[in-house]
C-alpha cells in the first residue's frame, strides 16, 4: 500500500503505516528513512497528526505547508521541516483501546496534495485498514491456538503426574490463577517447563 501511495498518489514522495501504542510508536512499511525520522519525532514531542488523530478521532489530517508557522504542533513541525518535509497527509486507519494506525503520505514540496490525492489517498487507507485488520485477526488466531495447545500439554502433564482426570486437570490450571491472580496461559507454560503448578 505504501509503495502504491507513491506511485499513485500526486504529490506523494514517501509513505508509511504508523501504529501508536499509548505513548510509543511502530513504523511499518516506510519508503523512505524520512518517514521514520517524521515518526519518531511525533514518538519524542508526544504530538503530531497521529498523535491528535488518536485523541480527537480525526480520519484525515494534514499539513499544506511545513515552511509556514503551525500553531497546532509547534514542537514537531520544526524538526519534521529541517528533515526536508514541505507538505503531509495522513489517514486514520482503525482505533483499538490505545492503539491508533495511520496511513501517512508525506511530500517534500509545500501544498503538494490535491482533492484528488485525498481521494485516492482513502482508497489505499481502506484497502490498509482491511489487511492489517486481517493481519491482527490472524495473530491474534495464532496466539489462541499456541495459548490452547500449552493448556492441552499442561493438563497432560498433571494429569500423568497426579493421576487425575482431564476435568480436573483443567480445574487446577483455572482456579489457581484466580487465586493468584496470574493469567490462565502463564501458569500453563510454567507447567510444561517445570512440571508443577508453581
Amino acid at each position: 500500500m505504501t509503495e502504491s501511495a507513491t506511485e499513485l498518489v500526486e504529490g506523494c514522495d514517501a509513505a508509511g503505516i504508523l501504529i501508536v501504542r499509548g505513548s510509543s510508536v511502530a513504523t511499518f512499511a516506510p519508503t523512505s528513512r524520512v518517514v521514520i525520522d517524521s515518526d519518531q519525532l511525533q514518538e519524542r514531542f508526544q504530538e503530531g497528526p497521529c498523535f491528535d488523530a488518536a485523541r480527537e478521532s480525526e480520519r484525515v489530517f494534514r499539513i499544506a505547508n511545513f515552511t509556514t508557522q503551525q500553531q497546532r504542533w509547534p514542537a514537531y513541525v520544526p524538526p519534521a521541516r529541517e528533515l526536508g518535509l514541505g507538505s503531509m497527509m495522513g489517514f486514520l486507519l482503525y482505533t483499538d483501546d490505545q492503539e491508533l494506525g495511520a496511513l501517512n503520505l508525506y511530500s517534500y514540496c509545500p501544498e503538494a496534495f490535491t482533492e484528488d490525492s485525498e481521494t485516492v489517498g482513502w482508497l489505499l487507507a481502506s484497502h490498509a485498514a482491511v489487511a492489517l485488520s486481517s493481519a491482527r485477526d490472524h495473530d491474534q488466531m495464532e496466539q489462541a491456538m499456541a495459548t490452547r495447545h500449552t493448556i492441552g500439554e499442561a493438563m497432560g502433564i498433571l494429569m500423568g503426574r497426579h493421576h487425575i482426570t482431564e476435568h480436573e486437570a483443567f480445574d487446577v490450571l483455572r482456579r489457581y490463577p484466580q487465586e493468584k491472580n496470574i493469567k490462565l496461559r502463564e501458569v500453563a507454560r510454567q507447567v510444561c517447563e517445570t512440571g508443577n503448578v508453581p
